[in-house]
């Protein structure tokens, strides 16, 4: 297109941003027009996509990291010819795919879900991380980022991790249009201000007016050309651009154009232009097919006498699976040599990501990575993974495939302390949707779990123990997700005790206390927290009608919550006792911190033995 023509693009483009919210009667049509000129620039002269086919190879990527200027990204797919202009106008709709901010779930040319700001960048360099380094098909990635979203922390680790990586096949482009959603942002219009942060952090960086089409054009071709560092284009704009009634005015975030009849005729009125976008030029395949054969490293039971922890277990189990299956990648939050997911990095380096400690942006490029095919394990103390929540639950919204692992988790660390202590991660895991939460007690159990994670669906979780657990189970074991063990059973039983990972030890312990007393003891492994084995736990309390759940966390939303759970679709609820961590723990000893919160054996065996004696009562 020429510079007419383009114009006349970007002016269409938002006409229709403008006549999808009020068709809506919600929405954020001045942040799509401030950035109208910058999209009718990329999608016309340097994208490369065919909408007909959006997992070829070779497309380009495009991340709206501004996830609420959707009307512009869904007026760009009326004008490539991906949707008809019916289309656009349900946007918001009940049952319209044209959603408020956009979602892979709904649409396949979006890459991931955005809205909660400050995410596009982060996950727009784990895709870049991608195709640098294990596509290598010649891709590029453009994220479009509004400059309210430049206060957020996770773009500087975005920022900092795409320098480090020398992502020269990623562009960011800042739509700097001096307006948030209750007044100016920070710097303004103040380019240079945002020029010098991502100097300091190692990009290459140009200024350019956002509404110069022509300007614009020259950016996009030296971003092009540019080679051994990403590039960010700050481009100054203006909210509302081209309505006079809207044109850098307060107050009119996320609201339609009070007369949009006005504002489309002041545009120029309705246009159908079509634009051709460059078709991809690589073809090769992204990586190879999953390997055949998988072997699992096997501990014989009982054996070695000191026992195996499960974060062990899991470094050999994933180096294991990376031999047998070439999707699978690894990152880390540079405790590797905590989690054991260094045993991956010398054995499979090219598949590995060092994301230091940055919790956000190593969920991030899970994400990404996972949107390009490849099946990502993230590794971090359980603790840490709090500060990356939010990307997690959005990672949930874009229907991700990610395996997150979080080790050191609850008391059991011993002598670290409350901060280093994951309390809250199976309640936080839980509460996300379509998750799986997994909580092994053993090395053989634990090595099953992560071959059996590669193969799910959504966010998936595993949570991996500090210290040496014994052996309990054979190496032919098999642990389905959604199952459970009873380890021991007995038609006298009087009470069932739940338990999972450190707490099995202490349940099969306390059940051996509960016997020389004359009390016979189920025990159940739940290490299926969700989903969660509820027809054996409904069995235990017909058979019991007592039970003890234990768990090395807080009360509030974990193994207990989960066992509850089994029994809220109007059964009757057994009898039941739960054991958790209440207090603030300081730093002891492990057996001193499992007996101080009251979940060693001796307070299992006690609680279980009062349960049953009130029973009696009754």
């Amino acid at each position: 297109m020429n510079t007419d023509e383009l114009v006349e693009l970007a002016q269409q483009l938002r006409v229709d941003s403008v006549r999808a919210a009020d068709a809506a009667g919600s929405g954020h049509p001045t942040s799509s027009m401030s950035a109208a000129d910058l999209m009718a620039v990329l999608f016309a002269h340097h994208f490369r996509y065919d909408f007909d086919r959006p997992a070829h190879p070779g497309n380009d990527r495009f991340v709206l990291s501004k996830g609420h200027a959707s009307p512009l990204l869904y007026a760009l797919y009326k004008a490539v010819g991906a949707i008809e202009d019916g289309e656009l106008l349900t946007f918001r709709k009940l049952g319209s795919r044209l959603e408020g901010h956009p979602t892979p779930r709904r649409l396949p040319w979006v890459e991931t879900a955005t809205g909660s700001l400050g995410q596009g960048l982060p996950v727009g360099v784990g895709i870049a991380l991608a195709g640098k380094r294990l596509d290598r098909g010649g891709y590029r990635v453009w994220v479009l980022c509004g400059d309210s979203e430049l206060a957020e922390g996770s773009i500087w680790e975005a920022a900092e991790h795409a320098a480090y990586e020398h992502l020269d096949n990623l562009t960011a482009i800042v739509d700097v249009n001096r307006l948030g959603q209750r007044g100016p942002t920070r710097h303004g219009h103040d380019l240079d201000a945002y020029a010098r942060r991502f100097q300091a952090f190692g990009w290459h960086t140009i200024e350019v007016d956002g509404h110069d089409v022509d300007a614009v054009d020259r950016a996009y071709g030296e971003a092009l050309s540019t080679t051994g560092q990403p590039t960010v284009i700050l481009a100054r704009t203006l909210k509302g651009k081209g309505v006079s009634a809207a044109q850098d005015r307060e107050g009119l975030h996320g609201k339609p154009i009070k007369d949009a009849e006005e504002a489309i005729a002041e545009l120029g009125g309705l246009r159908d232009l079509r634009v051709y976008v460059h078709e991809p030029t690589a073809t090769r395949m992204l990586h190879a097919v999953r390997a055949g054969h998988l072997e699992l490293p096997r501990w014989e039971k009982g054996t070695p006498e000191k026992g195996v922890a499960t974060r062990d277990a899991y470094g050999q189990a994933l180096t294991a699976l990376g031999t047998g299956h070439s999707d699978i990648v690894a990152l880390d939050g540079e405790v590797g040599d905590s989690t054991r997911a260094e045993l991956f990095a010398k054995e499979h380096p090219d598949r590995y990501f060092e994301c230091y400690i940055a919790e956000q942006q190593m969920v991030a490029a899970a994400v990404g990575l996972a949107s390009r095919g490849w099946v990502p394990f993230a590794a971090t103390f359980a603790a840490f993974l709090t500060r990356a929540y939010d990307f997690i639950r959005m990672a949930s919204v874009s229907g991700a495939g990610i395996n997150l692992v979080g080790s050191h988790a609850g008391v059991a660390i011993g002598q670290d302390g409350p901060s280093q202590m994951g309390l809250e991660d199976l309640a936080m895991m839980r509460a996300v949707h379509g998750s799986t939460v997994l909580y092994p007690c053993d090395a053989n159990q634990t090595a099953q779990l992560v071959a059996a994670m590669a193969g799910c669906e959504g966010i998936r979780y595993l949570r991996t123990s500090r210290g040496a657990s014994q052996v309990i189970y054979g190496p032919d074991e098999e642990f389905p997700i959604g199952g459970s063990k009873v380890l021991r059973s007995s038609p006298h039983d009087r009470l069932t005790l739940v338990a999972a990972g450190v707490t099995v030890a202490e349940a099969l312990a306390a059940a051996d206390a509960l016997e020389r007393d004359g009390i016979q003891a189920r025990v159940i492994d739940l290490y299926s927290v969700k989903p969660v084995d509820r027809r054996t736990l409904r069995r235990a309390a017909e058979d019991t009608d007592c039970l003890v759940t234990v768990e090395d966390h807080h009360e509030e939303g974990g193994l207990g919550d989960a066992v509850l759970d089994a029994f809220l679709d109007g059964r009757p609820v057994p009898r039941l006792v739960r054991l958790a961590v209440r207090t603030m723990p300081g730093s002891a000893a492990p057996d001193q911190q499992l007996h101080a919160a009251g979940i060693d054996a001796e307070s299992i065996a006690a609680a279980g033995k009062l349960l049953v004696e009130e029973a009696v009562v009754r």
